[in-house]
């Protein structure tokens, strides 16, 4: 919807409304450019844009994983299908569109993987594929500084404070299976914090993260995630981040994670875990400096589609080859 018609790194373009277009996907990038739900600094409805070209390599569709030995977008079908069309407005009719646009993606067998947009796009994110995986049997691993679970934002029921407690109520997914990583500061209130412990929710705070090590953090989660659901759907705010290494956000909160713990993270999620669904929401450009926010978006999406490769050929976290040159000689 803003900027040029590119998509991600060069894959080959499809229309969500052609199904001959995407048949064959194994993954499916779509563009959510909302920010109607912010309530500080707006801008990320220019984050798919920014997501989809920030690289100083050709977009050339392949990107060959040093680690993994794997081309994610050579070796994967993946393709894009362009910006939903969301008008910024904080009502049904933009989250209503981009539901149905991860439900087709989800139904055709891809992953759908949502550039955002604020946080508010979670909400029709993981409905839409709750819709095909299964009402309740989807979990959640959400990084972020907030828990976003916010009754009310400005007398409205939208906006990118509240989404997790609207998934939460509808059903879509379970409280208990619902896993939050990250979080900081000064809010929720302590009558949030008690409607989450009631939903059996688990979050994780850096305090916790700090204490205990991110390899123990995420062990914990593994087995809850995995617990009586059939996938997990994997949220990725950048401000998870500590906003020294990724300033171009919305609602920057000092002291969080670095961006080489994110990455490491979300390939192992996609590695061991199977995934459903991905969104990297809340990128704002207006306030990146020299990109960096949009570099760690980018590769945020792209380690996940490296480690599901990795882990469709029988690869795991302890068999990834140790040195660069292992095996090549």
């Amino acid at each position: 919807m803003f900027g040029p018609d590119v998509t991600f790194l060069g894959v080959e373009r499809c229309d969500l409304g052609q199904p001959d277009t995407f048949k064959g996907a194994d993954a499916i990038i779509i563009g959510a450019p909302y920010d109607a739900g912010a309530t500080y600094r707006g801008g990320a409805r220019f984050g798919p844009k920014m997501i989809r070209t920030t690289d100083y390599l050709p977009h050339d569709s392949s990107r060959p994983h040093l680690a993994l030995r794997v081309d994610p977008l050579k070796d994967l079908r993946v393709l894009d299908a362009g910006d939903v069309e969301m008008p910024g407005m904080e009502q049904r009719l933009p989250l209503d569109n981009l539901e149905n646009a991860v439900r087709v993606a989800t139904e055709a067998g891809a992953i759908p993987i949502i550039l955002g947009g604020d946080h508010t796009i979670t909400w029709p994110d993981v409905t839409g594929v709750a819709r095909v995986v299964g009402w309740g049997r989807v979990s959640v691993i959400h990084f972020d500084a907030h828990a976003d679970t916010g009754d009310v934002q400005w007398g409205s029921l939208i906006g990118h404070g509240l989404p997790m407690r609207r998934l939460i109520e509808s059903g879509a997914c379970r409280g208990d299976r619902f896993l939050q990583i990250g979080l900081r500061g000064y809010w929720p209130e302590p009558p949030t914090l008690k409607w989450m412990a009631e939903q059996g929710m688990r979050s994780f705070e850096m305090h916790e993260v700090v204490q205990r090590g991110l390899d123990a953090v995420m062990e914990e989660a593994f087995e809850i995630a995995t617990d009586d659901c059939d996938g997990v759907f994997v949220s990725v705010d950048v401000d998870v981040v500590d906003p020294g290494t990724a300033p171009g956000t919305g609602t920057p909160e000092p002291g969080g994670l670095t961006g080489r713990q994110l990455l490491d993270t979300v390939r192992r999620i996609a590695i061991d875990l199977p995934v459903v669904g991905i969104d990297v929401v809340e990128v704002s450009p207006p306030y990146d400096t020299a990109e960096i926010t949009a570099f760690l978006a980018n590769r945020v999406v792209l380690e996940m589609l490296s480690g599901i490769l990795y882990r469709r050929g029988g690869g795991t976290w302890d068999s990834i080859p140790k040195t660069l040159l292992e095996d090549r000689l």
